[in-house]
């Protein structure tokens, strides 16, 4: 949010973790990390790290440990639950952790990423269905299995 022209992270900066994310997924995404290459700069961010399998972790882990020898400038960012920070993940990065609360308000949040989500040039696309034509909408209830 420092810089609002900025665009927000790519495809590949960012890597959504559950229970099922393999291994290949991990390595793929570490990869593209921690192996030096033309287009440098990216932010990458591991969300819900704490999600993934033990076997899966210990893997990310050695992977990890092997390929930040050869970059010492990558930039990675990996977001936990911090009801789960005893699993593996959070584990063997604890000694990096910083606990984050939002340093700007909620409104302010709300305008950024509204100016990055709202589609320009409003055609019939699925972005009409949302307030003020944003390509990105949350739908959600207090009220579990009411179809949404």
């Amino acid at each position: 949010m420092n810089s609002p022209l900025q665009p927000l992270p790519t495809f590949d900066e960012v890597l959504l973790c559950t229970p099922q994310t393999s291994a290949e997924q991990v390595g793929l995404f570490l990869r593209r990390c921690l192996i030096p290459c033309g287009g440098g700069g990216k932010i990458y961010s591991m969300l819900y790290a704490d999600e993934l399998s033990y076997d899966v972790s210990c893997r990310a882990e050695e992977l990890f440990q092997h390929l930040q020898r050869y970059n010492s400038t990558y930039r990675l960012v990996i977001l936990c639950n911090c009801e789960r920070e005893h699993s593996y993940i959070p584990s063997v990065f604890s000694q990096y952790k910083v606990h984050m609360i939002p340093q700007r308000p909620l409104a302010e949040i709300q305008r950024y990423l509204q100016h990055h989500y709202r589609v320009t040039q409003p055609s019939s696309s699925a972005a009409s269905v949302f307030k003020d034509n944003m390509c990105v909408g949350i739908v959600s209830s207090k009220r579990a299995g009411v179809g949404k």
